[in-house]
């Protein structure tokens, strides 16, 4: 007789770390076993925790967690501890010395494996199949897997392995899937979506397959994350402008702009370029919104490089941007690198580069003050109702809040017209116009 336990998977790092828990947890939930959600303070018998393993702050974070439901299960509020994902895919033999108390430890494509130490199927016939801990009117969907760029900072690549895309037909059944379940916004997520298609049809397929996913019944919005600058397909940007459902949003990540900079990062292309192709995407496509991801302290990055840095923020005026901090990754060709930035100068870089990209979206948020713009509702908190325009992406970019005391009928998971009343650097504030 199977036996019925009750199991919390804890999911750390990136949304492609969040489909693989959903998948897993899919899986479980298919053969009867009780989920404790993530954020839940009730007790588990087995706690399964979906590690991140890219740079220091995600390691130590993967780290801390994992003592502390080893230290849950010393004072018995817990049976068993298991790791999966990307650290104990890159430290497996390390964590296992370290934390012998691990009952078991997975690598990234191990689901299969994890099932069985949990005595449950695999259910062949549900892949595919996932729990969204997401929201239920958005979710992410992975259309490829490992990478095959080898910037020089980056460990994905070894943890990840080769580049994989995934059918055109797969996708298109679970983006079916998805929204029959009610989801309104699909996240295309990947390593390097531009690169989607290559292996598999010898050709950069994401135009073709975003196309494709327009023609999907009940399926609102299609938003685009990790855009590679490298090969970028500008065919994409027809696609973008000729769909009402595929969101104005770009997120390039272009990591720096310095000549001597980017080709130690071995990004495969120059300043010029760089400026050029974000020229083309603002020239095609003079609404949407651009994110961008930098990297401060990289090594040997000197003054002059990080003054270009902050020249270009405030020359192209990005309308979203993260930064963080070189991560000085062992078995990375960066790693043979001094690496000479002292961790201060570091943050003092990263603080600098925000500082200024403040500035710049509190004065894109004012232009936007008296305008209409479409609005989906995410969760009410506090006096608040909070959603996003097609401009943002949840977790990481602008707000937009609507006051619960100018009205009680407003429903998560639904769009609204929502007038613009106030903005700040990084939220709007509004009110919904009609019903």
């Amino acid at each position: 007789m199977k036996t019925n336990r009750k199991i919390k998977v804890v999911t750390l790092g990136c949304s492609k770390n969040t489909v693989d828990s959903e998948v897993l947890l899919g899986k479980i939930k298919a053969n009867d076993q009780t989920i404790i959600p993530d954020f839940s303070e009730a007790l588990a018998d087995t706690v399964i925790i979906n590690t991140c393993g890219f740079i220091n702050d995600a390691k130590q974070e993967s780290i801390d967690t994992i003592l502390n439901y080893v230290e849950a299960k010393k004072n018995g509020k817990l049976k068993e501890v298991i790791v999966m994902g990307c650290l104990s895919q890159r430290y497996k033999d390390t964590l296992l010395k370290e934390i012998p108390e691990i009952d078991a430890i997975f690598g990234v494509n191990e689901q299969t494996n994890i099932l069985k130490t949990l005595g449950i199927d695999y259910k062949s016939e549900l892949v595919g199949e996932r729990l969204l801990t997401t929201s239920s009117h958005f979710a992410y969907m992975k259309i490829s897997e490992g990478c095959d760029r080898r910037c020089s900072f980056c460990a994905i690549p070894l943890i990840r392995g080769k580049h994989i895309s995934r059918t055109q037909e797969e996708l298109l059944e679970e983006a079916k899937s998805l929204t029959s379940k009610g989801v309104k916004e699909i996240i295309l997520i990947a390593q390097d979506l531009t690169y989607y298609g290559l292996d598999i049809y010898k050709k950069r397929k994401l135009p073709e397959l975003v196309s494709k996913l327009t023609e999907v019944e009940g399926l609102d919005w299609i938003r685009l994350h990790y855009t590679y600058p490298t090969g970028f397909p500008l065919d994409l940007l027809e696609v973008i402008a000729n769909n009402e459902k595929v969101c104005n949003y770009i997120d390039i990540p272009v990591q720096h702009i310095s000549n001597s900079i980017l080709a130690s990062m071995k990004r495969n292309i120059t300043s010029t370029q760089t400026y050029n192709l974000l020229d083309k995407i603002r020239d095609k496509l003079p609404d949407a919104a651009i994110r961008t991801t930098l990297i401060a302290g990289y090594p040997g990055e000197s003054e002059k490089n990080f003054r270009e840095l902050k020249d270009f923020i405030r020359t192209f005026r990005f309308d979203r941007l993260g930064i963080f901090t070189y991560s000085h990754e062992e078995d990375t060709p960066a790693f043979n690198l001094k690496n000479n930035i002292p961790e201060e100068v570091k943050q003092q870089r990263a603080a600098e580069i925000m500082e200024i990209q403040e500035k710049i979206s509190l004065e894109k948020n004012r232009d936007k003050i008296g305008k209409i713009y479409k609005v989906i509702i995410d969760r009410n908190e506090g006096d608040y109702y909070v959603g996003r325009t097609q401009y943002d992406s949840p977790e990481v970019d602008n707000e937009v809040l609507i006051p619960t005391s100018a009205d009680k009928t407003v429903k998560v998971g639904k769009f609204y017209q929502v007038h613009i009343t106030d903005a700040e650097s990084f939220d709007l504030f509004g009110i919904v116009k009609d019903l």
